[in-house]
């Protein structure tokens, strides 16, 4: 087949990602049903050759002649063997061609191909290429295949045809499909070896990088190794000897305690930087305890260690009503959260703060919600903590330094996503030492505590998967941007009906288990638990109430102790000797109010309490005269009242001329009082004294006023209702615009109040103040 004007017609064989070159023989898997086709006839005829031909698309499966490359290589099939349903066969190599035509369309694809002659020529740039090309084949393969030794003639002896030694190294170079078919549509010789040339460079810088690449692996291993191997020689030298270093024996325990903490990437290549330098820094340095206790806080702390929550809505319930009677929003919320991880285990843990008086429970509740997640509980005061440094910790460059209160607790609890409880959030103080409330803001913020960096411990932490619950009495000294941060949850004071529940079901057994008693040995009826309620406690909470029962259970403890074994049923009466004379008066409501007093109601932090506002006429003096430690929101809204009501005396049925100089007390002065809800009262006392008719003694107010005569809400509704309640009063004029507050109220206090509804300010006196038939035929209310 050496005829170039000799036309060949053969069946095709498209090799999708292979390329057969002249005088080298190649392994072919045959499975599809073309290319079989075409291999039967060529085994059919007495050459048993086939023309072998690239495709284009490696994708394609049925290739037309488009699809192929044009030149191509006549091969004879050398050997067949069946495998499955494929057929391995192998090509011999035998004449480069060049399709002129394919025939039409067979099972298989025919072409007509000529012979197309090998690229040859002679000249000292070609001559010096092939030495070139011979000397970096010897290269490349002492780097990809040293175990293969080929022996080529550095000059090729003239008559010799060089493609027989080409074709072979382009079929050993790992060529994709198109350099391939380059090589063997390469139209002269010395276009051939110029791309080989340039091939076998670029494998041979490949294999060089990557030699050198394993090279410096291997002086990293074999350094890790030699150090393992010395220091095992150096503890085992020293254990016969009997010598050993404190110093080492330290840095081993603190190695393998780091190596045990899970630290991630970040935090382990820190500590060992800090351990190599430890190692370096003798004993009696000051830096080297230094550094080993911010070694040791590192692998204390719990960067993996994390505990799995109980998500059981049930159980969640029970034990919070257990811990709690009552608190239904908070329990509700308890619940949404417990719900919401349930479904979305990678739901950030809020934020909660919970806002009542002392007493009413807020530290228990987290106790409790603690107990119902499975999680480990801690807790700090942030009262009276005017340095950040005790949140953030001090830097390690100051004598003391210690970390922060945060990573403190998280340490002590273990792991990594515990229940804290931050206490007394608005009593926070700042000075010349920092602000610990904007501290604080970066640790609440979800968006920001993921990474967590103590001033002590100078590496990023995760707070984000902790439950951060606060405590307060009140936010107005809690600044704003820290609020937004979380959720206020309020928890009012209890009633009366509450109190005994609570009594009955928590304090005092807890306070006959504490003094050593029994059920039979100390019992307290519901008229004994009434009186110390009304008589000895004054608070929203019940913290007062457990340390009067604590009282009593510590008497009868000494009866029992000298020997009295008869139980003690303690009675009301007994309550004076027992723990002394009933203790608050003030409450109860005056049976009769001289014109000029008005009952109000004011918000405190330990919950709601009745405010009686006088008022009297002077003959001479300051036109208004305002006392009782008032703040300057309180002064305004009595000036209002006073405005209001001399602006309307003809309306109100007063007589002129009004009296030249008032005064407006509010008993209790050593109490700081503010706030603009005593408005509407204090119309009505000013009403009352300019009218000379009393107020009704059963019915107390509260509302902020103002000049057109408008009520309007105000907050602490359930407080000051639960405290008219204590007083006896029945009766109470609230804004209109506070009627949804009412259902805050237990149902059995909505029940037996009478709650009037006001707009204005004729309302309010209408409802409060005891007048003849006249002054309603007169006012225009």
């Amino acid at each position: 087949m050496s005829d170039t004007n000799r036309i060949y017609t053969l069946p095709v064989l498209p090799l999708k990602n292979a390329v057969v070159f002249p005088y080298v023989a190649m392994p072919i898997s045959v499975g599809r049903p073309q290319s079989m086709a075409a291999l039967e006839e060529a085994l059919a005829g007495q050459t048993q050759t086939v023309l072998v031909l690239a495709q284009k698309n490696t994708s394609t499966e049925s290739p037309t002649p488009a699809d192929l490359y044009s030149i191509g290589t006549i091969a004879q099939i050398k050997l067949i063997s069946h495998i499955e349903a494929m057929i391995q066969i192998i090509l011999q190599g035998i004449e480069r061609v060049i399709v002129t035509n394919f025939s039409p369309p067979h099972p298989y694809l025919e072409a007509q191909v000529k012979p197309l002659p090998l690229p040859h020529g002679e000249s000292i740039e070609q001559e010096a290429l092939q030495r070139e090309v011979i000397n970096l084949t010897d290269k490349y393969f002492s780097l990809a295949h040293p175990e293969v030794h080929l022996n080529f003639p550095p000059v090729i002896n003239t008559g010799e045809d060089i493609m027989q030694l080409l074709y072979p190294l382009g079929q050993l170079l790992p060529l994709d499909t198109a350099n391939a078919q380059a090589l063997l549509e390469s139209k002269d010789l010395f276009t051939t070896l110029h791309f080989l040339r340039d091939s076998l460079l670029h494998e041979i810088q490949i294999h060089e990088l990557r030699h050198q690449i394993a090279d410096q692996a291997d002086k990293k291993i074999n350094h890790e190794q030699r150090d393992y191997i010395l220091r095992q020689q150096m503890h085992a030298i020293k254990q016969e000897l009997g010598d050993k270093n404190p110093n080492d024996t330290d840095i081993e325990e603190l190695r393998k305690q780091l190596a045990e903490a899970g630290l991630p990437d970040e935090v382990l290549k820190e500590a060992e930087r800090e351990l190599k330098r430890l190692e370096q820094i003798p004993m009696a340095a000051p830096d080297y305890q230094v550094t080993r206790t911010h070694l040791e806080l590192i692998s204390e702390l719990p960067w993996q260690q994390t505990t799995t929550d109980n998500l059981n809505l049930d159980n969640a319930r029970q034990v919070l009503d257990d811990d709690h009677y009552g608190l239904q929003k908070i329990k509700e919320r308890i619940i949404e959260q417990l719900a919401v991880m349930t479904l979305n285990p990678d739901a950030k843990a809020p934020i909660l703060c919970f806002v009542g008086p002392p007493g009413v429970g807020k530290t228990s509740l987290g106790q409790s919600i603690s107990r119902a997640l499975g999680r480990k509980f801690e807790r700090f005061s942030l009262g009276g903590m005017h340095d950040e440094a005790e949140l953030r910790g001090h830097r390690r460059t100051y004598i003391g330094a210690m970390p922060g209160r945060i990573i403190q607790a998280v340490r002590r609890t273990g792991v990594n996503n515990p229940l804290l409880m931050l206490d007394e959030v608005d009593k926070l103080g700042h000075d010349f030492r920092g602000d610990p409330a904007a501290a604080l803001m970066e640790i609440l913020d979800p968006a920001q505590n993921f990474a967590f960096r103590d001033n002590y411990l100078d590496l990023p932490f995760d707070l984000s998967k902790v439950f951060f619950i606060t405590t307060a009495n009140a936010t107005d000294t809690v600044p704003k941007p820290l609020l937004d941060r979380m959720e206020m949850l309020p928890l009012s004071g209890y009633s009366g009906e509450e109190k005994m529940v609570i009594a009955r079901r928590y304090l005092l057994p807890r306070q006959r288990h504490e003094a050593g008693l029994n059920e039979n040995q100390f019992m307290v009826p519901d008229e004994t638990l009434l009186s110390v309620i009304r008589y000895y406690t004054r608070e929203a909470g019940v913290r007062e109430l457990e340390r009067m029962l604590g009282k009593l259970a510590r008497k009868v403890a000494v009866r029992v102790a000298e020997g009295n074994t008869n139980p003690v049923t303690v009675t009301p009466p007994d309550l004076a000797e027992m723990v002394g004379p009933e203790r608050f008066f003030a409450e109860k409501r005056r049976k009769e109010l001289p014109a000029g007093v008005a009952t109000g109601l004011a918000w405190t932090d330990t919950g709601g309490d009745v405010l009686y506002i006088e008022a009297i006429a002077l003959p001479d003096g300051e036109k208004l005269t305002i006392t009782g430690h008032l703040g300057e929101v309180m002064k305004e809204s009595a000036m209002a009242a006073n405005s209001y009501v001399t602006a309307h005396v003809q309306d109100l049925g007063i007589t002129l001329p009004l009296p030249q100089a008032i005064h407006i007390h509010v008993p209790a002065g050593a109490i700081p009082k503010d706030g603009p809800s005593a408005g509407s009262t204090i119309a009505a006392a000013l009403t009352s004294l300019y009218t000379h008719r009393p107020t009704r003694s059963d019915t107390a107010m509260t509302g902020e006023i103002t000049l057109s005569g408008l009520v309007l809400p105000v907050g602490g509704v359930k407080e000051k209702v639960l405290a008219a309640r204590r007083a006896g009063i029945k009766r109470i004029i609230l804004p209109e615009e506070n009627k949804n507050d009412l259902r805050d109220l237990p149902s059995h206090v909505r029940e037996e109040m009478e709650f009037i509804m006001v707009q204005r300010i004729e309302d309010v006196l209408l409802a409060a103040i005891i007048a003849p038939p006249e002054l309603h035929k007169e006012c225009p209310c």
